[in-house]
């Protein structure tokens, strides 16, 4: 079965509420992620604002035209 995401709420801080194509809903703090990011392009992300403007496409949450994104499974299975 191939699992997208078919909404994404953002909910406060750094966390977001996906629910997905299967019913399922899995809230995701992305906080731990982003504070130990060694990558710089991650780390941008800590800024709110620019956190909060992402978007759905193909199923899929991005960042900025995927600079940064995450494997669906991953999101579905709650770790990231």
């Amino acid at each position: 079965m191939v699992i997208s995401i078919i909404n994404a709420k953002y909910i406060n801080d750094y966390k977001i509420r996906f629910s997905f194509s299967d019913g399922i809903e899995k809230d995701i703090d992305f906080s731990n992620f982003l504070n130990n990011a060694k990558n710089g392009m991650a780390k941008k992300y800590l800024n709110l604002e620019l956190f909060k403007n992402y978007t759905i496409e193909y199923g899929d949450i991005i960042w900025n035209d995927y600079e940064m994104c995450f494997p669906i499974w991953d999101l579905h299975e709650g770790k990231i």
